[in-house]
């Protein structure tokens, strides 16, 4: 590797050429930083003869040095190199369109024409000192060769365009010099670092010294790391094949590549952290390692082939399952941390192994899950590692039901709500007040229509009114506690609807809601069918209209529906996976307290057939539900069971609390078991396997 510092100006003279390779990303410099190379320029020129502005670094290595023209792949400075020849040109078009002339020294287009941007006995591609990627190159070319580049219709750059519109409106300034922008020009340097090719790496020079301009995206690192020690043809080839139409894919949605990179990882490495997106690339890195036999092709072909359903998942692409539409974007309203599992059941679907209506219903069970849980408030953080695991235990024998199964096993704070607490959300809670409201009027009035109504653009109308303070109609109709049903019913789902007529509607009493121009009477809306042969709207009204809409809610958006033997079979699985990755070895205690657990132990094994799970500081048993929890202390075995201490009778000599009086039990695994019991001597462990079997029997 060689490096100098030296004016920009003499890198670009000279029959030459730099390329910009297909695996870089396009022109990205907009005003802000257009913007800043102008100020370069003026200060540059404002300083000494012998002064000059840094401006970092050009890197490149050689792609064809076998005559005397020369042709380099430009590694890093791309944005610098572009935005400079950029200018240039629009120095030559100024000086052209306003016939300046200057002395001998000063800047001519014909002079810029064959130091910065011609090759001017060269033909074909080698005419040009500068090569960009597609759609730049075309317009880069355009604007060389003083031509419109708008001519080239949807397919030229407007930030290559607008930067030539900015300088060209910079020179065209008063008190503007030509001889200081040309000399400004000429007094930039950069550090030119040229690579041998087969000796150094390039991307490991380019990862340490792209620290300047417009960041890159860990996707353009990524890119870069692929196709960067490949052979110019080899590059071009796998990129127009694959990589280009992934990047179109996602060209237009901001970190949505990153994100599909990192799922894409997680689903082939069933991770279920998940990772930074500015760690993507440093973990892609492994990830490549780790099967860097497989051929480039094949992990571009399966890429490509994924980032399709990613996209079309995310809305970004059309959807190439029609019939998947409509599910697909409801369940993406309202989360799109789900992409690993929608792209594992795209898998299996295209695998044969999950039919088309199978597909439909498990798009449905995810917006069921994800709309539950929003109605009751519960907590979202997680979403991502929960899908991940539903994705990675998806049974390929039975993935619906594995599905089914999977949502039914999530428990706790990130279970599936029932049936009933669904109801009792959607009855009782405040809904106008959350994200969701919208989306649930919105499928109410719609699913399963076929003629649906154009609510989307519609907004939400409460039947009684948010101000009835100066109202006497609506007060009168509430009767004596007016104010407190007010308050406690107003943002309830039963006095919710959709209407393009709120405006109209305000406050007016219930009866002309009903018959004015757009009432309830004449509204299409169906949710308004109970609202609009009503005679009063009180509590009586709202609640059995709320009654009737969370039935249908239970319809729209289903339970999991696993059935039970399926659940404990999943779940006696998973524990005896558990049980046998460690043992009581692998607990800390003395000689007496293992004497202990091991006396209790063996007692419970003879109660059935018993799953010992060991776990940070104890032992779990299950016998398939869970019993008893075993933990050593010091000096003695601390026996926790899922009992009442009413419900047991504590025999004579042997130590009980109450713990659902304690704040807590340090390093209790199961906090809903109450009853603690101490067995401090090896001859008193036969007094606490009774209760021990009382637990065993009231959890089967």
């Amino acid at each position: 590797m060689k490096a100098i510092n030296r004016p920009f100006t003499e890198i670009i003279n000279g029959n030459r050429q730099f390329i910009i390779p297909v695996f870089q990303r396009d022109f990205s410099w907009a005003r802000d930083q257009c913007e800043q190379l102008w100020r370069d320029v003026k200060r540059a020129s404002a300083g000494g003869a012998d002064s000059g502005h840094f401006m970092g670094s050009i890197v490149y290595v050689g792609a064809d040095l076998s005559s005397a023209f020369q042709s380099w792949l430009l590694i890093d400075g791309q944005q610098r190199l572009t935005s400079l020849t950029v200018l240039m040109i629009a120095l030559r078009d100024h000086i052209q369109s306003t016939l300046w002339s200057g002395g001998d020294d000063s800047p001519t287009a014909e002079k810029i024409d064959a130091y910065y941007l011609k090759n001017v006995y060269e033909s074909g591609k080698r005419q040009y000192k500068l090569l960009l990627r597609r759609r730049d190159n075309a317009t880069l070319r355009a604007l060389i060769d003083g031509e419109r580049p708008s001519e080239l219709g949807k397919g030229y750059s407007e930030l290559l365009v607008e930067a030539y519109e900015l300088f060209r409106s910079a020179l065209q300034e008063s008190g503007c010099d030509l001889e200081d922008v040309y000399r400004g020009i000429a007094r930039l340097s950069v550090v030119d670092v040229t690579l041998e090719r087969g000796v150094d790496n390039p991307q490991l020079v380019f990862e340490s010294m792209n620290s300047t301009g417009v960041d890159l995206r860990q996707s353009d690192l990524i890119r870069n790391y692929l196709l960067m020690g490949l052979d110019e043809s080899e590059q071009t080839q796998l990129y127009d094949d694959y990589w280009s139409k992934i990047e179109t894919l996602f060209r237009s949605s901001g970190n949505a590549f990153d994100g599909f990179l990192r799922d894409y990882m997680a689903l082939e490495q069933r991770r279920t952290q998940q990772i930074r997106l500015d760690r993507v690339y440093d973990e892609f890195k492994s990830f490549r390692n780790h099967d860097s036999e497989a051929p480039l092709k094949v992990l571009f072909a399966d890429m490509a082939r994924v980032a399709r359903t990613y996209a079309s998942f995310l809305g970004i692409a059309p959807m190439q399952r029609p019939w998947l539409a409509d599910a697909m974007s409801q369940m993406r309203s309202l989360n799109t941390t789900q992409g690993l599992l929608v792209m594992r059941l795209y898998d299996c679907h295209e695998k044969g192994l999950l039919s088309q209506d199978e597909f439909i219903r498990a798009i449905g069970l995810i917006e069921s899950y994800l709309l539950r849980r929003a109605v009751l408030g519960l907590q979202t953080r997680g979403y991502w590692s929960v899908f991940a695991r539903i994705a990675h235990d998806l049974n390929p024998e039975s993935v619906f039901e594995s599905l089914q199964v999977a949502l039914a096993r999530l428990r706790g704070n990130i279970r599936f709500p029932s049936d009933e607490e669904f109801r009792r959300g959607l009855q009782d809670h405040d809904l106008y007040g959350l994200r969701v409201c919208k989306h649930i009027l919105d499928r109410l009035e719609n699913a399963g229509y076929r003629e649906p109504s154009p609510v989307h653009n519609y907004s939400i109308e409460h039947i009684m009114p948010q101000d009835i303070a100066q109202a006497t109609e609506w007060q009168d109709m509430l009767g004596e506690n007016w104010s407190e049903n007010h308050e406690a019913w107003l943002h309830r789902l039963g006095n919710l609807t959709l209407t393009a007529y709120n405006s109209t509607y305000s406050n007016r009493p219930f009866e002309e809601k009903k018959t004015v121009e757009g009432g309830f009477r004449h509204s299409a809306v169906r949710l308004n069918e109970d609202v609009r042969d009503q005679a009063q709207w009180t509590i009586a009204e709202i609640q059995v209209r709320g009654n009737r809409l969370a039935t249908r809610a239970l319809n729209i958006w289903p339970h999991h529906e696993a059935d039970a033997e399926s659940i404990q079979t999943a779940d006696i699985r998973d524990l005896r996976e558990r049980a046998a990755e460690r043992n009581t070895s692998a607990l800390e205690m003395n000689d007496a307290v293992r004497r202990m657990l091991d006396g209790i132990l063996s007692s419970v094994r003879g109660l059935a057939d018993v799953i010992e799970v060991v776990e940070r500081k104890s032992v779990s048993c299950y016998g398939p539900d869970f019993f008893v929890e075993l933990m050593p202390m010091r000096r003695s075995v601390r026996v926790i069971l899922p009992l009442q201490f009413s419900e047991v009778e504590i025999p004579e000599g042997v130590t009980a609390y109450d713990a659902s009086t304690w704040k807590f039990v340090v390093n209790r695994v199961h906090t809903d078991s109450d009853l603690i019991v101490e067995v401090w001597d090896e001859a008193k462990v036969e007094r606490v396997i009774p209760i021990i079997r009382q637990a065993f029997d009231h959890s089967r």
